[in-house]
Parts: C-alpha cells; structure tokens; sequence
C-alpha cells in the first residue's frame, strides 16, 4: 500500500492529518505538483486524472478522492470514530464535511488557482494547460468565504466541533480550507470569535502538523 502526497498541497494534507489522528503510519512517494510531477506518464498510470492524493492498495485498487481515502481508513482502524459512530452522528459528520468542501474547499480553490502566478494557465485540477484564471472568481471566492465564516460561527458558538462534541473529519477539512486561505491572504477575522477559538483548538492537535 502506498500514498501518494505533495506536503504543500491542501487535499493530501486531509489525508495526512486524518491519518495522524488515527496514529498510522504508512509509506508515501512525493509528487512534486509545482514541477508537474503529476502529469508525468508514470503518475498519469496510477492516477490518470493528474492530482494528489491517490491511495494504491495492495490489491491494485486506486483511489483519488480525499474522503474516499479517509473512509477507507475508518474502516479499517475505527479507532477514533472520525466520522460518528451511530447513524445519526455519521450523517451529521457527513452533512458538514460537505459543506466545509462546498463552502470553504471550493471557495478557497477558487481564490488560490485564479490568483497564483504558478497557475496562470491551470485554472482547474488537474489540468495540464489551456485552462485560463479569471480573476473575479478570486473575490468571488474570498466573498463565499465570509458568508461560510457567518454560518461557522454561529454554529461553533452552539458547539465544540463543527458536528458535535467530537473532533471528526469535517473539522480537518474546514481547518484545511482556512489554513489554504492564507495563501491569498485571507485571514479570519477577529468578529468571528467562535471560527478564531476552534481554529486555536484545532491547531494544537499534533495532528495539525502533519
């Protein structure tokens, strides 16, 4: 089994911290996407859409999505339930790990690839070339951002974690998604004294620094 990651890039560093959480280890091959390492011939066979994290099994099985790679995981090391545990607690975990991708992943993703000189002609994953910025999905992005910040706050003023009383993956991927934000100079700010507790909170884990 082998993960493929990048160290600065935001999905692999889901999987890395999700793994952290989980106290597992395993072995990982860097895919320098800054150099285009994701679209070499040999990276394109594992993963033929270009991007990273991608998870080989050792039945030859591949997958490429964040939460597809951490649900495998939980499956096999359920230990900490990191996404709930009764039926009810899972589709809660569910519910605002979608939005912590919706609202702060996609806003964010859209912010970073159509304001970085580095993608100046990749303005989606995984596309080599010939996919123009547009520079009003920068503010765009930054604008969703503060409306997502709004819902965030007041429910992390009514709990510990985004679903509940326990860290899980949707936590990782809203703090990801504000760590990410940092890149365009997004800040959160100080009004959002709930979002500006938990990121605290969440930056103290060990895992934060996967």
């Amino acid at each position: 089994m082998k993960l493929y990651d990048f160290k600065l890039a935001p999905n692999p560093r889901r999987v890395r911290m999700f793994l952290a959480e989980k106290g597992i280890d395993m072995p990982m091959e860097q895919i320098n996407t800054r150099e285009g390492e994701q679209f070499s011939e040999a990276f394109r066979a594992i993963n033929p859409r270009g991007t990273v994290p991608a998870l080989v099994l050792d039945d030859g099985t591949v997958l490429t999505e964040s939460v597809a790679i951490c649900r495998y995981f939980e499956e096999t090391n359920p230990e900490p339930a990191l996404f709930g545990r009764t039926p009810a607690e899972k589709a809660v975990v569910e519910n605002w790990n979608r939005r912590a991708e919706i609202e702060g992943m996609m806003s964010v993703g859209d912010a970073l690839r159509n304001s970085l000189p580095m993608f100046a002609d990749r303005g989606l994953a995984g596309a080599p070339d010939g996919v123009p910025q547009i520079p009003a999905l920068v503010e765009r992005g930054k604008a969703m951002l503060l409306r997502w910040l709004g819902h965030l706050d007041k429910r992390l003023g009514e709990t510990k974690f985004l679903a509940g009383d326990a860290f899980s993956v949707a936590d990782i991927t809203a703090f990801i998604s504000f760590e990410t934000a940092k890149r365009v100079e997004f800040e959160v700010p100080e009004e959002f004294a709930n979002v500006r507790r938990w990121l605290a909170d969440v930056a103290a884990r060990p895992s934060a620094q996967a």
